[in-house]
């Protein structure tokens, strides 16, 4: 194949890494039942394999070229502070503090709206749609049970909630992995993705609160600390300011760790074991992107990106064009792969070359890998959120997906803003990773 064509063997790598995840989840039932990282091990020495015209040294050292990569360890860093800002805010009760005040100034007969509220803030204080789900759903089983509520909507509203917040939080893996593929800001990205998904997110509330208009309720809200709330307001409060990702990270867990000693949740070694705790949770994810990032390179310089491109982008004609391929790229990756922030890493290098060709600005290409994998994410039955709440409320995954209003908004506004270029905003260009204002 020629340069322009590129290589479509090259991408036996990322084939062999999608069959054994999907396959093996087929095969067993269970889609987490194949380790992630041992599928991304034997894609990378088959893409170490692969090449024979070049040495195993030279492929080595190109495999670490890529992995080290300045983008994938600025995110690696991120995560790490995500994960240690989560271990320590739920170690010290915010979590807790949160949910039982939004249930304490909640009406009864706005219930499960407010438990959809409750599931995006959460969610998006903490940058996790699973620790959110872990921590809303058991009391969705209860409101579901005290107010006569369907136990599959109650359900679906938890999985709604979280991925509007995983989808949108400065901290969400998801989130940092769209921005730093398409060398874009949070707080841009934020602005452009929220005036996308707001409307899902209201139409969502309005079909629960018909779906369930004058349910009464005896859900009881337990105590919370007003003062317990204030590192989630401050991290997205710092976030929405602007403030350098790493600064409010390592500012939020500061926060809690003072809130934390100053009311004895915290001894210096509670602390720093939260903080450990949390980065260690965050470790399959880091080790995976650096794995992912070697793999890609050598996927690159085989030809193999090229000829994703070429095939990908033969009919297109149009931002547009580019903006639907991008969303198809993603949403294929991650019905495939069963996790959104695997989807983006994969899909990202390839949409940003995509926005750069066709002029898509850095933001809503961003928005458009978040906005399609979350969506696709909330609705597969195979995927961690669906199981874990199948798992605590002793239901069919499957049955959540009729109620799964949420996800399939955020995908049909996400479609309307492609077709009708919407938000309208100044675009901006990227030149060795720099953002310029273009008139």
């Amino acid at each position: 194949m020629n340069q322009e064509k590129g290589n479509l063997l090259a991408l036996l790598p990322l084939i062999i890494f999608v069959s054994l995840f999907l396959g093996a989840g087929i095969l067993s039932g269970d889609f987490y039942a194949f380790p992630v990282l041992v599928s991304i091990i034997i894609a990378s020495i088959v893409a170490l394999a692969m090449n024979r015209k070049e040495s195993l040294t030279s492929k080595v050292e190109r495999f670490a070229k890529g992995a080290g990569h300045p983008d994938i360890m600025i995110m690696v860093f991120i995560f790490l502070l995500a994960g240690a800002f989560s271990g320590v805010a739920e170690k010290m009760g915010a979590v807790d503090s949160t949910v039982n005040f939004a249930l304490s100034v909640l009406p009864g007969n706005l219930i499960i709206v407010g438990l959809f509220i409750i599931a995006a803030f959460i969610s998006l204080s903490m940058g996790t749609s699973m620790g959110t789900i872990a921590a809303l759903a058991p009391i969705g089983v209860g409101i579901s049970s005290g107010a006569d509520i369907s136990m599959p909507l109650a359900m679906a509203t938890v999985i709604g909630g979280a991925m509007f917040g995983d989808n949108l939080s400065f901290i969400s893996d998801t989130t940092i992995a769209a921005v730093r593929t398409q060398k874009t800001e949070m707080k841009d990205k934020f602005k452009v993705n929220f005036f996308i998904v707001l409307p899902a997110a209201i139409i969502t509330m309005v079909i629960l609160f018909v779906l369930t208009m004058g349910t009464p309720s005896s859900v009881d809200a337990g105590s919370f600390d007003w003062i317990k709330i204030i590192p989630y307001l401050g991290v997205i409060i710092g976030a929405l300011a602007g403030l350098n990702v790493f600064v409010v990270l390592i500012g939020g867990i500061v926060l809690a760790g003072v809130i934390g000693f100053t009311d004895g949740s915290f001894t210096p070694s509670s602390y720093f074991g939260s903080v450990a705790d949390g980065m260690t949770g965050m470790a399959e994810i880091v080790i995976l992107s650096i794995l992912i990032g070697g793999v890609v390179e050598l996927i690159r310089h085989n030809g193999g990106i090229q000829a994703i491109l070429y095939h990908a982008t033969r009919k297109i004609k149009s931002p547009q064009g580019a903006q639907l391929a991008t969303a198809g790229l993603v949403s294929s990756t991650n019905l495939c792969t069963a996790n959104n922030t695997i989807s983006i890493i994969i899909a990202g290098p390839l949409a940003k070359t995509l926005s750069d060709q066709y002029g898509v600005d850095s933001r809503k290409s961003a928005s458009i890998l978040d906005i399609f994998s979350c969506a696709v994410q909330g609705l597969i039955p195979y995927g961690a959120q669906a199981l874990l709440v199948a798992e605590v409320a002793g239901i069919s995954p499957v049955s959540i997906i009729p109620y799964a209003f949420y996800p399939v908004l955020i995908a049909v506004c996400g479609l309307i803003a492609i077709q009708f270029a919407l938000p309208k905003f100044t675009r901006r260009t990227a030149t060795d990773g720099d953002p310029v204002r273009s008139s």
